[in-house]
C-alpha cells in the first residue's frame, strides 16, 4: 500500500503541485479582496504582476539561456496602448491588443536577433527599451507637443481581477508548454544548442516563438497597471526596473525551476515593499540582501530547498539500502 501511494505521488506530483498552486492563487485572490481594505487588492495585484513578469522571463530566458532585457519594452507598450485606447475600448480589449502587439514586436525582434548568441542578444534587448524610450520622447515632443498621457482610472478591484486572469493564464500556459515537445526543445537549446540542432530541433524557430509568447503576458499586465498610475510618460512606461527586476526575481527564487519564479517574485516584492516603508536606505539594504542570497543560495530559494529535499531523499534511500544489507 505504501509503495503504491509513493508511486502514485511521484508520477502525479508535478500535475498535483501545478493544480494546487492555481487553486491556492484563485482561492486567496477571490477571498482576500472581499474581507480587506481597498488598498489590499492593488497590493496583491502588484505582487501577481511581478509573478507574471518573472514567469514570463523564466519561460524564455531561464529555459533557453538567452538573457533578455526587453521586458520593460513590452511592459511599456502595454501601458501606452491602454493610455491611447483605454477611453474608447473596454479593459479586456486593450489587454488583448497589448498582448497581441507585444507578441508581434517580440516575434519581429526575435527574427532579427535570435540568430545572435550570448551577450549580443542581451545588448540588443537592452537597447530596444532605450530606443523606445527615446523614440516616444521624440515623437511626443515633435508631433503631439506633450509629455506623457493621462490614463483612464480603473478601480482597484477591477485591476486586481484583470491581473489575476493574466496570472492564471500565464501559469497554465507555462506549465502546459513546459511539458510539451516545444518545451523540451527549448530546454535542449538551453543545455546545448549545437546538440539540439543535430537531433533535429528547429532552434531559431523555437527561440523566436518562445520569445514572442513570453512577451504577450507582459504587455497585458502593462496595460492593466497603466490604469493604476493615472498618468504615464516614456520614463515611467519604459523604466528599466521592469527589465532588471524579472532577472533578479528569478535568481532570487531559482532560475530554470518550475516554482522558483513564483517564490522569488512574491518574496522580492514583499521584501521590497517592506524596506521602502521601513528605511530611506532600502536600496542599499535590498542590494546587500540580494548579494547574500546569490552567494549563500546560488540556486535561489526554491532551487536550494529542492536540492536539500533531493539530498535528504538520497541519504534516506542510502540508509535504507544499508539497513537492508
Amino acid at each position: 500500500m505504501v509503495l503504491l501511494t509513493e508511486t502514485f505521488w511521484k508520477s502525479g506530483q508535478s500535475k498535483i503541485r501545478s493544480a494546487a498552486i492555481i487553486i491556492v492563487f484563485a482561492f486567496l485572490s477571490l477571498y482576500i479582496p472581499n474581507y480587506t481594505g481597498s488598498y489590499t487588492p492593488l497590493f496583491i495585484a502588484y505582487v501577481m504582476s511581478y509573478v507574471v513578469l518573472s514567469m514570463s522571463w523564466n519561460f524564455f530566458s531561464g529555459k533557453s539561456g538567452y538573457i533578455s532585457l526587453a521586458s520593460a519594452a513590452f511592459y511599456g507598450l502595454g501601458m501606452y496602448i491602454q493610455a491611447m485606447y483605454g477611453r474608447e475600448l473596454p479593459l479586456a480589449a486593450t489587454m488583448l491588443l497589448s498582448a497581441a502587439v507585444a507578441f508581434i514586436v517580440g516575434f519581429i525582434i526575435g527574427v532579427v536577433t535570435l540568430r545572435l548568441r550570448g551577450i549580443y542578444f542581451t545588448i540588443f534587448t537592452f537597447g530596444l527599451t532605450l530606443f523606445l524610450n527615446k523614440f516616444v520622447h521624440w515623437y511626443e515632443g515633435l508631433f503631439t507637443r506633450t509629455k506623457g498621457r493621462m490614463v483612464r482610472p480603473i478601480d482597484n478591484f477591477t485591476i486586481f481581477y484583470a491581473v489575476l486572469v493574466v496570472l492564471l493564464i500565464t501559469i497554465i500556459a507555462v506549465f502546459l508548454i513546459d511539458k510539451s515537445r516545444f518545451g523540451l526543445s527549448l530546454r535542449c537549446i538551453g543545455q546545448n544548442e549545437d546538440s539540439a540542432q543535430h537531433i533535429g530541433v528547429a532552434t531559431t524557430r523555437t527561440k523566436v516563438l518562445a520569445f514572442a509568447i513570453s512577451a504577450a503576458p507582459i504587455g497585458a499586465v502593462g496595460a492593466v497597471l497603466s490604469s493604476a498610475t493615472g498618468y504615464i510618460d516614456a520614463d515611467i512606461a519604459f523604466k528599466m526596473n521592469a527589465s532588471f527586476f524579472p532577472v533578479l526575481m528569478v535568481i532570487f527564487g531559482g532560475i530554470g525551476t518550475e516554482y522558483g519564479p513564483i517564490v522569488g517574485a512574491i518574496a522580492f516584492y514583499v521584501l521590497q515593499d517592506y524596506l521602502i516603508k521601513a528605511t530611506p536606505f532600502y536600496m542599499i539594504i535590498f542590494g546587500a540582501i540580494m548579494v547574500v542570497i546569490v552567494l549563500v543560495m546560488p540556486k535561489g530559494i526554491f532551487g536550494t530547498i529542492q536540492a536539500y529535499i533531493v539530498k535528504r531523499r538520497g541519504l534516506s534511500a542510502g540508509k535504507k539500502v544499508t539497513e537492508d544489507v
